[in-house]
């Protein structure tokens, strides 16, 4: 603090607005060119303006010294730092206030500060008040000050004009009408325009609807927040469209495209649209609580049922046909060394044990060495053969189908390709550091519409949805009933995430939206809306296909036997005759050649 000999009647009343108005403010920073004899009731940061105004006021911020007591010779460079800070800092927060006294008490003064309500970054403050000089006071003799802010509520063309307040008699020490010198508390904005960044995407924000169908052609689960919004405090909605970039993106310059881009340009108060609590989009932009809980996942190719060609094989696994095929080749060695050596139909008679066959004498022997063999060979072929028996019985009255796409590592391990029409779907993983989560990462493809819809009947794609805590999903137009025939959704979700409302740092609204959403969330509002818009505005029949597409496959499960479970068989006999009759052939021609090399 710094004492003098004499404290001024500016300073006088200063100390009255701080001991009134920011007696509960967490710290204070004081921006002065000339020094201010003021008892501040709580910490604060004097400041002297140099140069690089932005660093110092960026340092203060982000130890949460948020509310400014501002007297410098150019006040508009100080809101110009200000705003820069805003962009830049961590720190947040609705309620900002900020004080601007004169350098000097002249008419030139007088009009720097009256300019600086004219600013875009004044317009983004609603707390502001500034301390001018005034003619006359309630007494002739005795000088006053008048205390002004700018009126921004109301319409665009208002916003930004000056509005008295209050006068302070320097005589009585004392204010004229004893009002609220911060009037403006979000509660009635008098029809303020607010402007709503957002897209059509069910069920979150529907747009461009019959009127009949909705008030103002639109409607939708954060729609209706926005408009309970403007209903609690008076403001008139106004949209915000980029419709080609959906969500978009932020640039490093501070600028971009669809909703982020529209927002970080303050070209809209609000954005909304299932925005996620991205961390790159917190960096930039302020979240409000959220809105709803979200789980993202997929619907991939559904399992087909299994080729006939396979079911021959379906009752061993790969395994056991590998240990199969070693037990055959050491049975076969077996019988070689126990028939002294001899390759004379070992192969035949070991597989023909195998699959319990008789054997004529000749073949099976007499010592007792190739009897034993033999002998546990036959009781080897007759378990592996019931064994085999038993399982071929259910697989010919089961069906069998190819292996589901249930989890995040079958859609890896199959390489299957997922997509949707923007990015965003992958913008809360792409900061993960798993090996895994890097791998579907990569598998993620931006289609538009169009390809996304034809590709849907290929089985070649699997599609991001959102399950919703409703009950409901929210999904992508090119997802129709037709193709969901073709596709299931997976049982593992690939992350959940929070639905946001986005708006600009320290946004005035921030609060008031969370406190409204507060309300809605303990009114179980939010809930019902998501499932009045789903019946009223979404595909009631594309709903239930991805609701019962896992269950779906699971009726009439057993059925008798056709001919479709036996065609495999007869592709296997097939080939094995076209085999015999090459092989057959084969051997003609060798013994041919064989003699006639002979007769040579």
């Amino acid at each position: 603090m710094i004492h003098r000999q004499s404290i001024l009647p500016i300073e006088l009343l200063l100390q009255t607005i701080v001991n009134q108005y920011l007696n509960t403010s967490f710290c204070l920073t004081i921006v002065a060119d000339s020094p201010i004899d003021c008892a501040y009731p709580v910490s604060f940061t004097y400041i002297v303006p140099s140069n690089n105004l932005s660093y110092q006021l960026l340092e203060v911020s982000e130890k949460g010294c948020s509310d400014y007591i501002v007297r410098v010779r150019e006040p508009e460079n100080f809101m110009d730092a200000f705003d820069e800070v805003n962009r830049l800092g961590n720190t947040r927060r609705s309620d900002r206030k900020i004080i601007f006294l004169p350098f000097n008490e002249n008419e030139i003064e007088t009009n720097k500060l009256l300019n600086v309500l004219s600013l875009t970054p004044t317009s983004f403050v609603a707390n502001l008040l500034m301390i001018l000089p005034s003619a006359k006071g309630l007494d002739i003799n005795c000088s006053a000050y008048s205390l002004l802010t700018h009126k921004y509520v109301g319409s665009d063309e208002e916003t930004s004009q000056p509005v008295y307040l209050d006068q302070w008699d320097i005589c009585t020490q004392k204010f004229l009408g004893n009002v609220n010198l911060f009037p403006h508390d979000m509660s009635n904005l008098h029809g303020k325009t607010f402007k709503v960044a957002c897209f059509t995407y069910k069920p979150y924000s529907l747009l461009d609807l019959d009127t009949t169908a909705g008030l103002n052609g639109r409607d939708g689960t954060e729609v209706r927040v926005i408009e309970e919004f403007c209903r609690w405090v008076n403001c008139t909605i106004k949209l915000i469209r980029d419709d080609e970039h959906e969500w978009g993106e932020i640039y490093e310059n501070h600028t971009g495209v669809g909703i982020l881009g529209n927002l970080v340009e303050d070209k809209a108060d609000a954005g909304i649209a299932a925005l996620y609590s991205w961390y790159e989009e917190y960096i930039n932009l302020d979240f409000t609580i959220p809105t709803v809980r979200t789980a993202i996942t997929c619907v991939a190719p559904s399992p087909r049922l299994l080729a006939s060609w396979e079911m021959p094989l379906m009752p061993f696994s790969l395994y056991m046909w590998i240990a199969l095929l070693f037990a055959f080749i050491y049975a076969c060695i077996s019988l070689t060394i126990a028939n002294r050596c001899s390759t004379d139909r070992v192969l035949l008679t070991t597989f023909g044990m195998l699959i319990t066959q008789s054997q004529p004498d000749t073949a099976v022997g007499k010592t007792w060495r190739v009897r034993s063999v033999t002998a546990w060979l036959l009781i080897s072929g007759l378990v592996l053969d019931n064994a085999y028996g038993g399982g071929l019985a259910s697989v010919f009255t089961v069906p069998k189908y190819e292996p589901s796409i249930d989890t995040v590592q079958d859609l890896i391990d199959r390489q299957m390709e997922w997509g949707a029409t923007h990015d965003a779907w992958v913008f809360s993983l792409t900061l993960s550091q798993d090996p895994r989560i890097k791998q579907l990462v990569n598998l993620f493809r931006v289609k538009a519409t169009d390809d996304l819809k034809q590709l849907s009947f290929t089985r070649k794609m699997a599609y991001s949805v959102e399950k919703l805590p409703a009950g409901n999903f929210a999904i992508g137009d090119y997802i129709t009933k037709e193709a969901l025939t073709n596709l299931s959704i997976m049982n593992q979700d690939f992350y959940f995430e929070y639905c946001v409302v986005m708006l600009r740092k320290s946004s005035p609204y921030t609060a008031k939206i969370s406190q409204l959403l507060g309300r809605l969330h303990a009114s179980g509002l939010i809930l019902a809306w998501e499932t009045q818009v789903a019946l009223r505005h979404m595909n009631y029949e594309v709903q239930l296909e991805v609701r019962l597409s896992r269950s779906r496959k699971d009726v009439d499960s057993v059925e008798p036997l056709n001919f479709r479970h036996i065609v495999g068989i007869f592709y296997i006999y097939t080939l094995g005759v076209l085999l015999s009759i090459s092989l057959f052939f084969i051997e003609l021609l060798w013994s041919r050649k064989s003699v006639i090399s002979i007769d040579h």
